[in-house]
């Protein structure tokens, strides 16, 4: 098959994956009502779906033997969706908020709005950071150590076990935090059928999305885990960005942005438990350990300038040096890795 229509079939498997998960974020945020989780705790709650294709990604690529190509979306979306998203959702919100309620809470948002305008502020919660953030941080260490050292180098069940732990006491730590009083809320047969309609697609979506770039990767002639961390990696986290833009746009700035922080982390755990179970090795240690540094320095990054900040959030030149992170990060792979110039 030509590799542009391979190109074209992962483009639309990965949209229909992204669709999937979106299909069932509206049943999960009722779950988070009704459980009374906190909008930045429910942000992880969320991830587990935003970060489903990624996840669904490395799974195909772990049953199909192509586990550079799992390895390399999970590297490759981790380092570029920080930066990315929060360039965006600076940009977004520079423009008039949407917003919804009463007048009396429109006047409210527009006030503060107009405020973070001239403070070229984007205002975010600085629990982001710790209930997220921070957390995530702690997955990387945890990651690094497990794959790292010569003797454990690469992914084996042991690590799958490991990681599946973690994820799980990431959740619950981000899911008790802050919690307050339940609502009730109804559920629609409408939703649950969509739900059930967008795990298919999320399942059908991954599939072709790790065939469609083995012939891609074969026909350009790289790695896999490069194609993973550059074609696969970037190409998952473009639906975020038009997520984020909306979100944003209506006035929740830290729901729309900060849900990148939870789904990274969900990615870089669970999206490594299938690669753990079939073992994948790591055969190119200089680029897997550069791309881990990255990964790492994001949600430091982040972390540090979200809570220094007098005023919660990142300011212009804050997201100007996530985006000179990335910069650099692309330099290094393409010079010292690559030698292409």
């Amino acid at each position: 098959m030509s590799p542009w229509i391979c190109g074209i079939v992962m483009v639309a498997a990965i949209w229909a994956a992204k669709w999937g998960a979106d299909q069932m974020v509206e049943p999960l945020k009722k779950v988070r009502r009704q459980w009374g989780i906190t909008q930045v705790a429910g942000a992880s709650l969320l991830a587990i779906l935003t970060a489903s294709p990624e996840v669904g990604i490395s799974t195909v690529s772990a049953i199909r033997n192509s586990g550079d190509i799992g390895l390399g979306t999970l590297l490759g979306s981790n380092i570029i969706a920080i930066p990315l998203i929060m360039t965006v959702a600076y940009a977004a919100s520079r423009k008039k908020f949407g917003g919804s309620g009463s007048d009396e809470d429109r006047k409210e948002l527009e006030r503060k709005h107009q405020k973070h305008l001239q403070e070229h502020l984007l205002s975010l919660s600085k629990r982001a950071a710790t209930v997220l953030a921070l957390p995530y941080i702690g997955i990387i260490a945890i990651v690094a150590l497990l794959t790292m050292p010569p003797d454990w180098r690469g992914l084996q069940p042991i690590d799958g076990w490991i990681i599946l732990g973690v994820f799980f006491l990431f959740l619950a730590q981000a899911l008790w935090r802050g919690r307050k009083e339940g609502e009730d809320v109804k559920w629609s047969k409408k939703q649950i059928k969509l739900a059930a309609l967008g795990a298919g697609a999320l399942i059908a979506g991954a599939y072709f999305t790790v065939t469609a770039a083995e012939n891609v990767i074969s026909a350009i002639g790289i790695s896999q885990i490069i194609g993973g961390i550059f074609i696969t990696g970037t190409l998952s986290t473009a639906p975020e960005v038009f997520k984020t833009w909306k979100i944003v746009g209506s006035g929740q700035t830290t729901a729309g942005s900060t849900s990148v922080i939870g789904d990274k982390a969900i990615t870089l755990s669970l999206g490594l438990v299938p690669l753990a179970l079939v073992t994948t090795p790591i055969n190119d240690f200089q680029l897997f350990w550069i791309n881990l540094i990255f990964v790492t320095l994001m949600p430091v990054a982040f972390s540090i300038m979200v809570l220094k900040n007098k005023h919660s959030g990142l300011k212009l030149w804050n997201v100007l040096l996530l985006d000179g992170l990335l910069l650099l990060y692309f330099f290094i792979i393409l010079k010292w890795v690559l030698n292409l110039f």
